[in-house]
């Protein structure tokens, strides 16, 4: 574990495990998470005998809280300069909902020179849009990610606890059985972090459009998602990424919630092994 110092000087917190000369895979987080969320993950690919890194995004869990550079951008250079410190070749990145997003814009960005990356996977991903407009009618309005907005200014507490009990988990369900422990989780993560980092991180996750960053990406992709997430609707994210990445597989799973890389991490685990190896 250690830190990395930004080119405009935020301090940047990383796990690092693993043998120096295996493969690495670099996990990126979700919104308003850090890097603990992909427990499940570091530990299978470490005992498959990869390198595993991730990192807490700026704002988020022990990175620094600084109040500006909350946006794709900013994520992405904060990821190379992770790489960058770390050296890392021929890595396979993974990406959950927001870190999607950050992984497509840092393949699109930082990814050569070639060789750099070797693989991608995105994970209930926000990309390409997940903002409503007349380009992209299948988007979530407006007025949803402007009462996210308000409800973590009134009370960022209960609304990160109300969260994972609802729609991340898919807990909301009937016949769902909410694990407590898994919700506890989730608001400690998310409370970790900034409050301004987690305000303007939900105009970054819900506005950005990387359809260019998708058609950028000419890595094999993987992209994996939920049919059931109710955070990031399939038919807005996965559905339309297959059609704009060159080198792409969509696998969905039927039922699935948004938080499927935590519930039903053993499925998921193995297909992203398969995709690594194959």
């Amino acid at each position: 574990m250690g830190f990395v110092t930004t080119e405009d000087g935020v301090d940047i917190f990383y796990k690092d495990w693993g043998p120096k000369g295996a493969q690495p895979i670099v996990f990126h987080h979700g919104w308003p998470l850090s890097s603990d969320d992909w427990d499940a993950q570091m530990l299978f690919f470490l005992g498959e005998g990869f390198r595993v890194v991730a990192h807490d995004r700026r704002g988020h869990g022990r990175s620094a809280q600084v109040s500006d550079g909350h946006d794709m951008d900013h994520y992405a250079a904060d990821a190379f300069a992770v790489v960058k410190a770390l050296d890392l070749n021929n890595a396979v990145h993974v990406g959950h909902s927001t870190g999607g997003g950050e992984v497509a814009r840092y393949v699109a960005r930082h990814g050569k020179p070639a060789g750099r990356v070797a693989k991608a996977v995105l994970v209930s991903a926000v990309v390409p849009l997940m903002l409503k407009t007349d380009d992209n009618p299948e988007g979530t309005l407006m007025e949803v990610f402007d009462d996210f907005r308000a409800s973590l200014a009134a009370n960022r507490a209960k609304f990160f606890r109300d969260v994972p009990c609802g729609p991340f988990f898919g807990f909301n369900r009937d016949g769902a059985d909410p694990i407590e422990g898994v919700i506890q989780n989730w608001w400690r993560q998310a409370m970790m972090g900034s409050a301004k980092a987690h305000y303007d991180g939900i105009t970054a996750f819900s506005e950005t459009d990387q359809s260019d960053d998708l058609r950028a990406m000419t890595v094999p992709t993987l992209v994996l998602h939920g049919e059931d997430d109710q955070v990031v609707p399939i038919e807005a994210s996965a559905r339309k990424s297959i059609d704009l990445l060159p080198n792409a597989t969509l696998k969905t799973y039927p039922g699935f919630s948004h938080g499927m890389l935590t519930v039903n991490a053993d499925e998921l685990n193995a297909d992203i092994l398969a995709f690594v190896k194959g």
